[in-house]
């Protein structure tokens, strides 16, 4: 009778000694694989077999790249070929021995990305310092930056999707920049609730730590010390050139070559008017002009006249005077005309 109850109580109380299994959470790394991992509660006591396949994939077959922990299986990889299957559903089997454990996931929330690569920082024409770098499929991927100044607090910003560069507008010249970035898919392709690691930093700027700092200090001394050594070496040799410049006449010339005066040449002048003779013909010096001589002319009164005519007539008949004859006492005098003859 003991022995009855005994059997009983051990079947109905058989599923609470049973070893449960734990859950398996999985990630699409990078569009590559599927990175599954049940050691969430912490490292098995015994490895299990792991399965895992998409939805209208062939038979489900085992993992044959096991992520292990002190020899204790705690993951696995499961590679695919097309990037559109994390959109299906995904199925793993955990088993061990004869107890499992099956789960459905939906990915397609869940890819973590590579951290972006290649970093580049660097100062540009317009004073603003950019920050460049790669990731694979950027026209889907949306990009976070950070960045301290001179190690201090990071201060963070969003870059809009398919952007692979940053500006960090006028910045410190006398300031260390250390600057990382970050990824994701955005909303266009499913946004991820995983972002990637940051990148490995890229620094730009003046190197602020302590070490740093004294050595710097240490250069800037020695330069105080051999400043005004290097100005009176300076003063001493210009001074030392400018004697010998002065008293070597020889060295002068060849240091100092004489510049020629600029002069017409009456050569260079013809070519400059060799198509307009007449304008050339208008710089030739004409000295065959006469003087003309001006004369103050007065009037003469009617006992005079007589006297005057014979006067008057030499002046004006002579064709080859050209005297200008000036009224003295009238302002607008008649023209004069040459008495006949």
């Amino acid at each position: 009778m003991m022995s009855t109850r005994l059997l009983l109580l051990f079947c109905l109380t058989e599923h609470v000694f049973t070893k449960q299994l734990p859950d398996v959470e999985c990630v699409v790394v990078h569009l590559k694989y599927v990175q599954c991992f049940w050691n969430m509660l912490g490292t098995p006591q015994s490895n299990f077999t792991f399965y895992g396949w998409f939805h209208f994939e062939k038979p489900m077959t085992e993992c044959t790249s096991y992520l292990s922990e002190k020899g204790i299986n705690i993951g696995c990889n499961q590679p695919y070929t097309e990037k559109s299957n994390r959109f299906n559903t995904f199925y793993t089997l955990l088993e061990d021995g004869n107890n499992n454990h099956s789960q459905t996931h939906e990915l397609r929330h869940r890819v973590m990305l590579y951290p972006p690569t290649n970093l580049t920082v660097q100062m540009e024409s317009d004073l603003n310092l950019w920050l460049y770098w790669n990731q694979t499929n950027h026209g889907c991927v949306e990009s976070e930056i950070r960045y301290n100044i001179n190690n201090k607090e990071w201060d963070t910003t969003k870059v809009n999707t398919g952007k692979q560069n940053h500006c960090i507008n006028l910045p410190c010249s006398q300031c260390k920049y250390e600057l990382q970035v970050r990824s994701r898919l955005g909303y266009s392709c499913a946004e991820s609730v995983f972002w990637s690691n940051w990148s490995e930093p890229a620094v730009w700027g003046v190197d602020n730590s302590p070490g740093t700092h004294e050595k710097q200090t240490d250069q800037m001394k020695s330069m105080s010390v051999w400043t005004p050594v290097l100005i009176v070496v300076g003063f001493i040799t210009l001074i030392l050139l400018v004697m010998m410049l002065l008293h070597h006449d020889r060295l002068r010339i060849i240091l100092i070559p004489l510049v020629p005066k600029p002069a017409l040449i009456p050569r260079d002048i013809e070519d400059w008017f060799e198509h307009s003779k007449d304008l050339k013909e208008s710089f030739k010096p004409n000295y065959n002009e006469r003087a003309c001589t001006v004369r103050e002319y007065t009037h003469i009164s009617q006992s005079d006249s007589e006297g005057s005519v014979s006067s008057t007539s030499s002046v004006t008949t002579d064709q080859s005077d050209c005297s200008v004859l000036i009224s003295a006492d009238e302002p607008d005098p008649a023209p004069l005309q040459a008495p006949e003859v």
